[in-house]
């Protein structure tokens, strides 16, 4: 099962710099138990800030066995500058295919790693045809903030795993339904909450049992 955590300083208490603090040393916590994926989504942060955030993160995760992956949500440019993994794109961003142009003419001989968020099963089909390595396939049991926004169901993750790509299953995901994400094709589960709020060491232990 792979496991991908989705940062959200917001989530902890304190003023700015107390939150900061405390989502590295979450990141590093995810690094040193074996968390694959992180990706940095800190929208609101400007260009600079969000330039020095991942730049510590690096640091939390530049000593990883397993291999710890960091990913930038949306910012291409400023995963280009400070030379991470990859990069998270939203449904309607950049292509990954043209992603992958814009690295390699940057002179970046490594692949980036690059993950699209889906909605619908069309739209990991998709994904798998622009190049995209990982389909985050959302929301399957529910959306925080987003009432209206009906869970799309094991069905449809299992549909969307069908896709001739690896999925990740978002959004509503626990320790008690993640074993369900598995069975239905998921290659692994992506998650905010899951990870903030619980001993990530123990999380993992139990998730990859």
């Amino acid at each position: 099962m792979l496991l991908l955590y989705i940062t959200d300083r917001k989530q902890f208490p304190g003023d700015e710099t107390a939150r900061q603090r405390a989502l590295l040393a979450k990141i590093t916590e995810a690094t040193r138990c074996g968390v694959d994926f992180i990706q940095l989504r800190e929208k609101d942060l400007p260009t600079r800030e969000l330039e020095t955030l991942a730049r510590a993160a690096q640091l939390g995760t530049e000593n990883r066995e397993p291999t710890t992956r960091l990913l930038i949500n949306s910012r291409n440019d400023v995963a280009l500058a400070c030379g991470v993994d990859g990069v998270h794109l939203p449904t309607y961003d950049l292509s990954p295919s043209e992603v992958r142009k814009i690295w390699a003419k940057a002179g970046y001989a490594t692949r980036p790693l690059i993950t699209v968020s889906c909605h619908s099963v069309d739209e990991v089909a998709r994904a798998a045809s622009e190049q995209a390595d990982f389909a985050i396939f959302a929301p399957v049991f529910e959306k925080k903030g987003a009432p209206r926004v009906g869970p799309a169901g094991l069905d449809q993750l299992r549909e969307a795993c069908r896709q001739r790509i690896p999925v990740l299953a978002l959004g509503g995901v626990t320790l008690e339904n993640a074993r369900a994400c598995v069975d239905a094709g998921a290659a692994g589960i992506a998650a905010i909450r899951l990870f903030q709020e619980n001993d990530i060491a123990e999380l993992v232990r139990r998730l990859k049992a």
